[in-house]
């Protein structure tokens, strides 16, 4: 049994979840002429099956391999690809699908999205990660050394198909990477979410349910506010300090690892600007840390708020957060007092788990 979500929109689309949800990539690309498979190294066999999924459907396919992970985010790789693209000799009429974890479909929605100024795209996430976040939302970009998705474009894809058979083999710390970004939308909207992960902190009890909450707290914030300028910024919960951490540590933090530092960081300052009650804050902490993700990060925290000021979230020279006004309730935070934000580093400060 498959689970539909519908993402409003200009270009509204579906997300499908559930075991063998990739079959279905010869329902969404029926009638292309021809589409371009991009994955990693280690997705080879999954990119194999989709290839042979759409030539049986009768679209020509090929597969190009990009590194994993945050590495094919670059410039570099981009370029390679169009290459690529140029040599198969794709056009307007065509399709990119991408296979992977979220920085897999990132760049696959990139290269999409900038191919001839804008061909479909559709998003078979391999990660839970992927799956509840990267993949949805039409968020696309790369990285550069001044910081994480500064280079990017808004490109919503034509179908997110998230195929749970392909969760079978995911390690479990990438998994629980994924669930960081599942706590958030509880935090910040979905209350069941939190009563689920309380009752079993792994998530794997109730994968399929957990993977619905949040994909439709981000579906209805995209559909409200795909360009990011009001709502859907509240998806970006935890994540200000998060890609700071991510940037300084070159990305050898996994995103979730490092989102969920960024939660109890943002839970804290919304305590030390009065917003939240300690019991507030401290469920933060204890959640996160029961789900086994870090709770503490050891690091410059001079050279971390120069890193939050260039994040993409940024105004000018504002520093903005995304709080909690009590649980459930987001609001944005501008230039805190200095006191609030090294409080909350204070909170957080210290050796990895």
């Amino acid at each position: 049994m498959t689970r539909r979500v519908p993402v409003a929109g200009e270009q509204p689309y579906e997300v499908v979840i559930g075991a063998g949800a990739q079959t279905e990539l010869s329902l969404v690309l029926a009638g292309t002429p021809k589409v371009v498979v991009v994955h990693s190294a280690p997705l080879a066999a999954a990119a194999g099956s989709a290839v042979e999924v759409l030539q049986t459907a009768g679209v020509a396919a090929e597969a190009v391999v990009v590194p994993d992970g945050e590495a094919a985010k670059t410039a570099q790789v981009a370029a390679e690809v169009w290459e690529e693209f140029g040599r198969l000799g794709l056009t307007r009429s065509d399709a990119v699908v991408g296979i992977g974890g979220g920085a897999v479909t990132d760049l696959a929605g990139f290269l999409a999205a900038t191919w001839t100024r804008g061909i479909r795209v559709v998003q078979v996430p391999t990660s839970l990660l992927g799956m509840v976040d990267a993949a949805v939302g039409g968020k696309t970009g790369i990285n550069t050394a001044a910081g994480k998705n500064l280079v990017g474009a808004f490109h919503p894809p034509a179908a997110v198909l998230a195929d749970t058979d392909l969760l079978a083999g995911l390690p479990d710390a990438e998994f629980r990477s994924g669930m960081a970004e599942v706590v958030k939308c509880g935090f910040i909207t979905d209350g069941r979410i939190l009563e689920l992960l309380d009752a079993d902190p792994t998530g794997r009890a109730d994968t399929e349910e957990l993977i619905e909450r949040a994909v439709r707290v981000k579906a209805r914030a995209v559909g409200e506010d795909l360009l990011d300028t009001g709502v859907r910024e509240f998806l970006n919960y935890g994540h200000t300090l998060g890609h700071a951490i991510e940037r300084i540590e070159d990305f050898g933090w996994r995103h979730g690892e490092a989102v969920a530092v960024g939660l109890v960081f943002a839970a804290s300052l919304a305590g030390e600007a009065g917003l939240l009650t300690p019991d507030e804050v401290a469920r933060h902490r204890d959640l996160v840390a029961a789900m086994g993700l870090p709770t503490t990060y050891s690091g410059d925290w001079d050279r971390l708020q120069q890193v939050m000021r260039v994040d993409k979230k940024a105004r000018g020279a504002s520093l903005r957060f995304v709080v909690l006004d009590g649980l459930g309730s987001p609001r944005i935070l501008t230039d805190p007092d200095q006191a609030w934000l090294d409080a909350a580093w204070a909170a957080v400060s210290g050796d990895h788990p």
